[in-house]
């Protein structure tokens, strides 16, 4: 990778921030005619064209078992960027010659003649659009198909190893969550990509960490010298970590109910966030010290014992989930996941983090919100309301409407001392002008780059694996398994979950409404 260079960033009293340069490559896409391909990678290539990101050189191949020509797989995705890119209307001269660069290869990933027509094509692209033999393949496609993609790309001498000539040619191979499904099946999808390709030619996506609002956790508590000295079981008196969504499976019934909510969302998303809102200040930010810090904080999260997990942890479905397309009747996959968890570390000993994550609930929201300790009410003993009044609880809202607002107590105009909450707020349209760019333009650049830092490392899905597996064995392998809880669609989920918090004097923090 090419040294990165200072970008300095537009406006008064902004400073330049140091980021990776994406370098000219070919992106080739296996799985080019599947549902992430239409609606988020070829997309955000598009929007990165819009914005003038791309690298010159540059081109992109879909790779799929479907026949068809270049022209039809060119339409297919014209039609789907019209409809899920967050650049509208569409540009008709920017897709024009966004589409010139892509192109379609069909064949069977099992076939070793569809890597010999993915090498033809690739030797032409070098010549035709500048590549430079630079190589990103994208794994957009079930993990069942990893061993056949890596076994056909490494016979068809595709992947190089790394050198230490920096201006040498590079492959890389981006791969999709879940990568794997249990502690046992991660480390075997690891020692197969170990066997092909080394550590940092692996970038494990996880969108999440491409979002705006989850970036801005570090700047938010390392640039800022307020809130770092709170950031700690001083101060803290729980932290609640939420991502709702309002739809179902939608379609989507078999996949979902051979994975379910803990390896969906929880293995990878949620204790994502937990381990970047959690950690130590890293000494750089290098990817590796980064990712350092992140795996310190999923190590110390405290052991699930099957006790534990009865009392800690509520699992549900949704009514109507056994009824879904492609769904057992006799279902036991959760759709619904509420956890209470500590993360044994000097900063937070003693502080519980309440994790919840459902399907079919009233809003789709992501957010972190930190409740701090209560201030005594001493002086406030005789102010209208001063027991009702929430304390200080910080937001940090991932999705939708990105920002961080600050609640805080205030008194209400008049005579009375009556206390109100009131809230301070930042979102980014508001701030900035625009809305925040889709996680994956800026984890495609990144990986054009080669800059690992918004990827996940294999000790850290190792790690989250082996906590979520002892939630998984309590529950598939306990001779008395927890109870599965229901809740009604459209509703906050369980009853239990509530339960869950209210053992602690807590009570969720619904999004808003």
């Amino acid at each position: 990778m090419r040294d990165t260079t200072i970008q300095p960033t537009a406006g008064a009293g902004t400073r330049g921030v140091r980021r990776a340069v994406p370098e000219p490559c070919a992106m080739v896409v296996f799985g080019g005619t599947g549902d992430l391909a239409r609606r988020k990678l070829v997309p955000a290539l598009y929007n990165l064209a819009c914005d003038g990101s791309l690298p010159e050189g540059f081109a992109v191949v879909g790779v799929g078992r479907r026949e068809q020509t270049t022209d039809a797989f060119r339409a297919t995705h014209l039609e789907s960027t019209a409809r899920f890119s967050r650049s509208q209307p569409l540009r008709a001269e920017t897709w024009r010659r966004f589409a010139e660069r892509l192109d379609y290869v069909a064949g069977d990933f099992h076939d070793p003649r569809t890597f010999t027509k993915l090498r033809d094509w690739l030797a032409r692209a070098d010549e035709a659009h500048g590549t430079g033999g630079n190589r990103l393949f994208y794994f957009a496609t079930a993990a069942s198909e990893f061993p056949a993609l890596l076994k056909g790309l490494s016979e068809a001498r595709l992947l190089y190893a790394p050198g230490a000539d920096a201006t040498a040619p590079w492959s890389r191979v981006v791969v999709e969550k879940p990568f794997g499904r249990d502690l046992a099946s991660a480390r075997a999808l690891d020692q197969l990509v170990a066997a092909n390709l080394a550590e940092r030619q692996v970038f494990r996506i996880d969108h999440y960490l491409g979002k705006e609002t989850v970036q801005n956790i570090l700047v938010f508590r390392f640039g800022n010298a307020v809130f770092e000295p709170l950031w700690n079981r001083k101060y803290v008196d729980h932290v609640q970590i939420t991502a709702a969504e309002e739809l179902g499976v939608e379609g989507r019934g078999r996949f979902y109910d051979e994975t379910g909510v803990l390896r969906d969302i929880v293995q990878n998303h949620l204790l994502q966030l937990l381990a970047l809102f959690a950690m130590e200040p890293p000494v750089t930010f290098a990817a590796d010290d980064i990712r350092d810090r992140k795996v310190d904080v999923l190590r110390a999260l405290r052991p699930l014992s099957a006790e534990s997990v009865a009392r800690d942890v509520v699992v549900a479905q949704y009514r109507g989930f056994r009824d879904e397309p492609d769904v057992a009747r006799d279902s036991r996959t959760p759709t619904y996941a509420a956890v209470r968890l500590f993360v044994d570390t000097w900063r937070w000993e003693g502080v519980p983090f309440y994790v919840r994550m459902g399907k079919r609930l009233p809003k789709k929201g992501t957010e972190i919100s930190i409740h701090y300790r209560h201030a005594p009410n001493v002086l406030y003993n005789s102010a209208v309301g001063a027991e009702a009044v929430p304390g200080n609880v910080l937001v940090i809202r991932i999705q939708p409407n990105e920002g961080i607002s600050l609640g805080i107590r205030s008194k209400r105009p008049g005579p009375a001392a009556t206390l109100q909450p009131v809230k301070m707020d930042f979102a980014y349209q508001t701030s900035f002008g625009k809305g925040s760019p889709e996680a994956y333009e800026r984890l495609l650049l990144d990986a054009m780059a080669g800059d690992a830092t918004l990827f996940a490392r294999k000790d850290e899905v190792e790690t989250a694996w082996s906590y979520v597996d002892l939630i998984e064995d309590a529950w598939h392998k306990s001779p008395n398994p927890p109870k599965m809880s229901e809740y009604p669609a459209g509703s906050w989920g369980p009853k239990e979950a509530d339960e869950l918090l209210e053992r602690d004097g807590h009570e969720w923090r619904h999004a808003r409404r």
